[in-house]
């Protein structure tokens, strides 16, 4: 057995605020199994300004909050994908957003730099997004064996794609999907539900996903709805609003039922990859 967790926060630009806010939330965890715990998109940083963001961007492998990381994935003994954080990418002084996954040892064993960018149009308080401005997108899919089986890490707006999720599922499938997010509230009141549910459904997985909640610093919007759900596309845990965990356990008898009852993999004529 293991457990999944998503962490919900309204994170501030301040990064000790926000790091006490995480430590706090684990501290309160009973971790008794493997336990993956999913922090939301920008958890360390969010709210700011464009330049906070870049002031706080660090090199790979070295910088006070991935040391910090470290040190609370080996203290609370679980494993920590660690939202998404800016790490200095040396092109043309952009960063990438980068969902690092750390080990009940406070080993660093994977890291998913966002494919996905957000350069939007949303009828909320922010109007235009240009994620693509500060960020290098990524280009390398992220799916690893873990306790939790083939775990595969995804950043927000990657969800929308569908494609993206069926390639992380060849050859071998995947067990569960991580997704950190910092959803905003219009599009996430109109799709969030609807996305997770059918990416869960459509790859036989669980999926666990940490939300961004409430209202920001720069009066950014986020829909909060983090949630776990099962690879029928049952709601498993949700937490609307408030902050906080929400946990569910893995079923992996149930998961190979599904997949036994219902072989969509085998069954799937067409093939995804990444152009």
């Amino acid at each position: 057995m293991a457990n999944v967790v998503a962490l919900q926060m309204t994170s501030t630009p301040e990064v000790q605020e926000n790091l006490k806010f995480v430590e706090h939330q684990l501290a309160m965890l009973v971790v008794d199994q493997p336990t993956l715990v999913v922090l939301p998109e920008c958890f360390a940083c969010f709210g700011g300004t464009e330049q906070s963001i870049l002031d706080i961007a660090e090199t790979a492998g070295d910088g006070p909050v991935q040391q910090r990381l470290v040190e609370l994935s080996r203290q609370y003994g679980v494993w920590l994908a660690a939202g998404s954080f800016p790490l200095r990418s040396g092109k043309n002084a952009k960063y990438t957003a980068s969902c690092l996954l750390f080990n009940d040892k406070g080993e660093q064993v994977c890291e998913y730099q966002k494919i996905h960018l957000f350069d939007v149009q949303v009828g909320d308080n922010t109007g235009m997004y240009l994620e693509s401005k500060n960020t290098e997108a990524g280009n390398r899919l992220a799916v690893l064996d873990t306790p939790f089986g083939r775990l595969g890490l995804a950043i927000c707006y990657d969800i929308r794609f569908a494609a993206m999720f069926q390639a992380m599922s060849e050859p071998l499938p995947m067990d569960v999907l991580a997704l950190p997010a910092a959803f905003t509230y219009k599009t996430g009141r109109a799709h969030w539900q609807t996305l997770l549910a059918c990416r869960a459904i459509e790859n036989q997985c669980y999926v666990v996903a940490a939300n961004q909640s409430g209202t920001h610093a720069n009066n950014r919007q986020t829909y909060g709805h983090s949630c776990i759900i099962s690879p029928w596309g049952e709601t498993l845990a949700s937490l609307p609003s408030d902050l906080g965990t929400v946990s569910a356990a893995l079923d992996f008898q149930t998961l190979m039922k599904i997949r036994a009852a219902m072989p969509v993999s085998q069954h799937n004529k067409f093939r995804s990859y990444l152009v």
